[in-house]
């Protein structure tokens, strides 16, 4: 966690009716939450909420929806191999979801990878041009024209999988309002310098929920023992900050994954706390949000790693 100066706005819990500047170390937390049946609920309040880290009860300071805060988000695809043929049959569906799903004042940005990572287009972009973004990157032939992302490195293989959910997340850092990473791939890496867990703490770090949408080519049909480890990859990086992970294979499975999360992101809630732990020592620390209404589940990241130097968790 990093200490900065943090204006709590209305609806953070202050006493004063005015804005004051505290210096605090806050503890972030996106989730949303379901009722039994799994639905999702947005109708609820700070007071609905308890917050525990390792175990030990913790103060809200901060609160609000998702209707009260802009998104950013990073599409992230995989262009190596099969990946590249999928993400063109169905750059409608990505289109038509950014419409459905983001608002005029979010914003998102595109990262492509196969053996590098790619930024294809910034954080400022609208959401209507990320399909043509994709397209150009898709038709290119000199790939130089594109900033590589992240430490140069020799590599031999196709897909820096993990590498490009670091640079994702780390891409997110300092971005107002919700952070939250659309990923297409197999889950499958042969080329990265970093590895699973890295990537899923630099997505806690940031406070970046992991939409993971999976797209396996299986050999005659069956799964091999490499196709069992990128779908456990994908299920364990969305579970481990918050997220949902597909199978994409099918088109109605991508659109139903869209909706999915199209929901998920116009009903979640952010908060914020300042952890009663105040020493930086590297350990994990775990977070669970719980209700106070019966029947009701919440879903979100499992905790962070207390770092020094490192960004909010």
């Amino acid at each position: 966690m990093r200490r900065r100066s943090f204006l709590f706005s209305s609806l953070a819990w202050a006493q004063e009716p005015t804005p004051i500047r505290v210096d605090v170390n806050l503890v972030n937390v996106p989730f949303s939450v379901t009722n039994a049946s799994g639905k999702l609920i947005d109708n609820l309040t700070a007071a609905d909420f308890e917050v525990w880290e390792d175990g030990v009860p913790q103060k809200i300071a901060f609160f609000s929806r998702a209707a009260n805060s802009p998104l950013t988000l990073a599409v992230v695809a995989d262009v190596s191999g099969s990946q590249e043929d999928y993400l063109k049959e169905h750059r409608r569906d990505l289109r038509d979801f950014l419409k459905t799903a983001m608002k005029p004042q979010d914003r998102a940005m595109l990262i492509c990878f196969g053996a590098n990572v790619y930024e294809v287009s910034t954080a400022d972009t609208r959401p209507d041009r990320l399909d043509d973004a994709l397209k150009e990157f898709q038709k290119a032939k000199r790939l130089g024209d594109y900033r590589k992302l992240g430490n140069p490195e020799i590599r031999q293989n196709s897909s820096s999988f993990y590498d490009a959910a670091v640079e994702s997340a780390k891409a997110l850092q300092g971005q107002p309002g919700r952070r939250a990473i659309i990923l297409f791939s197999d889950g499958e890496d042969n080329s990265s310098a970093r590895n699973l867990l890295d990537a899923i703490e630099a997505a806690q770090e940031y406070s970046a929920t992991v939409f993971a949408l999976r797209y396996t080519e299986l050999r005659k049909g069956q799964w091999t023992a490499r196709n069992k480890y990128g779908r456990s990859v994908m299920q364990r990086i969305a579970n481990e900050t918050g997220g949902l992970e597909f199978d994409a294979a099918l088109d109605d499975h991508l659109r139903e994954a869209f909706r999915q999360i199209a929901d998920t992101l116009r009903t979640s809630y952010d908060l914020a706390y300042t952890s009663s732990q105040s020493e930086r020592d590297g350990t994990f620390r775990k977070v669970k949000i719980r209700t106070k209404r019966e029947g009701l589940r919440t879903r979100h990241k499992t905790g962070y790693f207390a770092r020094a130097g490192s960004g909010p968790g």
